[in-house]
């Protein structure tokens, strides 16, 4: 299942080549809220995995951005004792305008995704997270 967000980048880190085999690099979006006339932030962390985690390199700190991402978890055992970790695995970021247009004038909500391949045709993208 996938879900989004959208917020504004407050942090990225490096990748992190946790295996020979397997690399990761997480980033932090601050998401705020007006809930019953108050306001509240949340900070998100998130992380790609493998060739997704060049997807946040064309995004700044301070850019506003939406994330989309898959909910995954896992259990893990170790000397008895049994914890569970919860990841959000981002897999696409697209860059919002908060004005709601561009800087050609054109109305838009959002600029285009950030992880488009060169294509002939819009087909030929292939943007599933796996």
């Amino acid at each position: 299942m996938s879900y989004e967000l959208t917020g504004k980048l407050v942090a990225k880190y490096e990748v992190v080549q946790r295996t020979a085999t397997f690399k990761t690099r997480e980033f932090a979006v601050e998401k705020t809220d007006d809930i019953g006339g108050r306001t509240v932030t949340n900070y998100v962390k998130f992380q790609s995995v493998q060739d997704k985690t060049s997807i946040i390199d064309k995004v700044n700190v301070g850019d506003e951005i939406k994330v989309y991402f898959n909910i995954k978890g896992s259990k893990w055992e170790k000397e008895g004792k049994v914890n569970y970790i919860t990841n959000l695995d981002a897999w696409r970021i697209e860059q919002v305008s908060n004005a709601g247009s561009d800087q050609t004038g054109i109305d838009s909500a959002y600029i285009e995704p950030l992880d488009n391949f060169s294509a002939s045709s819009p087909e030929a993208i292939d943007d599933l997270p796996f």
